[in-house]
């Protein structure tokens, strides 16, 4: 199992983009309006935008600005789901195809989301 992806959820794509561009100096692979990555070594920096109004009420399906979710890479997700829900972990996202990856999510005992997804 390896560290994936770190994904960090954005209010402005372009001011975090210019952010972790231009000043931490991190090379930008592309940009979209909703999702970003950097070319980084090893683990993927993505930024994703959220919809959610940190301000405003809780919408536990959307994650707010300023919140970030690892991705853990296993080469079979369905055994570790089984191992996960063997363990009475909770399950946000049962494993499915995502843009042709197979991913789910899990929730550790502070609260935090990570995605898991399956080697190709």
């Amino acid at each position: 199992m390896r560290v994936n992806f770190a994904i960090i959820f954005v209010s402005d794509m372009k001011r975090a983009v210019l952010f972790y561009k231009d000043i931490i100096g991190l090379p930008l692979k592309y940009e979209t309006p909703e999702w970003s990555e950097f070319a980084t070594e090893g683990a993927t920096l993505a930024l994703h935008k959220s919809d959610v109004d940190k301000r405003s009420g809780d919408d536990n399906k959307k994650v707010p600005p300023g919140r970030c979710r690892p991705g853990l890479s296993v080469p079979n997700l369905n055994e570790f789901h089984k191992r996960m829900i063997g363990n009475d972990v909770e399950c946000l996202q049962e494993p499915k195809d995502v843009f042709g990856v197979m991913i789910a999510q899990y929730i550790d005992p502070d609260g935090l989301a990570i995605s898991v997804s399956e080697e190709s």
